[in-house]
């Protein structure tokens, strides 16, 4: 019996002295050593962005395998195990699934091999895996979600994919991109390629014009949110717009208006495709089925064992957003749920220590009750709840610190009955994808 994933996994990360060295020579060089397996694959949309990939990814996979297409997806970090990152493609009318540890011990023993001593990063050599899992495996399209910016990232090897897509650009991982919006959108610009169409979500005005400087000098059709294709809600509807004229589709399962937006770039990007052709019954039944866990996802609070003391069960959502525009969408996203049901909002929130806490919380100002700052389990770089606090209180919040999300949540369930609210309270997981990962390895949820 060969080494298990866990141990092979431990030891990539020895490979390279830096978690993250953004450059493609090491992938490069481990790929040829492998056959070129990015080079065997079927056609790949290559998705960056700051915000929004994953669920622009989890769309387009629902609609594609509502069509009956097989679908590889390539997608990070995980959020409960390694697996999760690479999934590949079901039989013709199945769903994808996480690759089992079988084969991904296997792949990665390989890339080892491959590879030897030389100095290579935890990120691309688990990218080469996936090439090679995606190479040997059946299937009719890949999804490839970029990791960290897009020019230098390991997924840019792919030379010429079939769709570009550029979600929301935002700040996010100053030390590796800069503090400068426009120099960050010409990062992720860096995964547009010569022929191929990009599709580009909503932007700041001079992140719009950034990456339609990149399309215009490739000579590219691009096309721009709000601009070649909108979205709005109607009588419970989302109704799309772009060049061919309107679909009548249904609102997302997933929460959030933001969402909306993620869902027509899914729609126009996928429109680009030469083939499949979709018709308009798999668009609406992909829609309403796509699932991306950690995003405003619904928890039941009978798997936290609070004791309510004859409460009503509080509400619970779990998100893994960690940014300013991440924070914007949940606040819009609760300040919508509390128009339809009024609830006391309460935050529980754990951050890693690079993130700008402040802004993040900011947009909750008016909205929540009290902010339960907490640690993240096994992470060395996460924030302090006592920093937390401090930059929830610059936000505006009242703040406490807890040891655990279950004792905040406990907390929050307590203070909110001696307060005598007429409706349990409305609590809010986030700030982190780590911690979402942590709650969700908790209890029996789908991933």
């Amino acid at each position: 019996m060969g080494l298990s994933s866990d141990i092979l996994l431990k030891r990539l990360l020895e490979l390279h002295p830096k978690k993250i060295d953004l450059e493609l020579s090491r992938i490069e060089r481990l790929l040829d050593a492998l056959g070129n397996p990015h080079r065997a694959l079927p056609p790949i949309i290559h998705i960056a962005g700051t915000n929004g990939k994953g669920s622009t990814l989890a769309f387009m996979r629902s609609i594609l395998e509502t069509g009956g297409w097989r679908v590889h997806s390539y997608t990070s970090p995980h959020l409960v195990r390694f697996h999760e990152r690479i999934r590949l493609a079901g039989t013709r009318g199945a769903p994808s699934r996480p690759i089992n540890e079988d084969a991904l011990a296997e792949i990665l023993s390989r890339c080892e091999e491959a590879n030897g001593a030389a100095p290579i990063t935890f990120f691309e050599i688990t990218t080469a895996a996936a090439f090679v899992a995606f190479a040997e495996h059946p299937a009719d399209i890949v999804l490839l979600e970029v990791g960290l910016g897009g020019r230098f990232d390991a997924t840019n090897v792919i030379d010429a994919p079939a769709v570009s897509v550029i979600t929301h650009v935002d700040h996010d991982h100053h030390e590796f991109l800069g503090t400068d919006i426009c120099g960050i959108a010409r990062e992720k610009a860096g995964i547009m390629k010569p022929k191929v169409p990009v599709v580009i979500g909503g932007q700041f005005d001079n992140v719009r014009e950034t990456l339609q400087e990149q399309a215009t000098a490739l000579n590219i059709p691009a096309f721009f949110f709000g601009q070649d294709f909108h979205c709005h809600e109607e009588d419970g509807r989302l109704i799309y717009q772009h060049n061919e004229g309107l679909m009548d589709l249904p609102l997302p399962k997933l929460k959030g208006r933001h969402q909306y937006e993620n869902a027509a770039v899914a729609v126009t990007a996928l429109k680009q495709l030469q083939e499949p052709k979709l018709i308009a019954d798999t668009f609406e039944r992909g829609i309403q089925n796509a699932f991306w866990p950690a995003r405003c996802q619904p928890l039941r609070a009978e798997d936290f064992e609070l004791d309510l003391n004859g409460a009503e069960p509080p509400e619970i959502w779990l998100d893994g957003g960690h940014n300013p525009n991440a924070g914007t969408a949940l606040a819009t996203t609760m300040a919508d749920l509390e128009e339809q049901v009024q609830r006391p909002l309460y935050l529980v929130v754990g951050m890693m220590n690079n993130k700008d806490a402040t802004a993040y919380l900011e947009s909750f100002r008016t909205l929540a009750a009290a902010m339960f700052a907490v640690p993240i389990p096994n992470q060395d770089n996460d924030a302090s709840p006592q920093s937390l606090c401090e930059a929830a209180e610059k936000a505006g919040l009242n703040a406490f610190t807890a040891k655990d999300v279950p004792t905040a949540l406990q907390r929050i369930v307590s203070q909110n009955k001696a307060a005598d609210h007429m409706r349990a309270p409305r609590i809010l997981i986030g700030g982190s994808l780590y911690l979402a990962g942590h709650v969700l390895a908790g209890m029996d949820s789908e991933i």
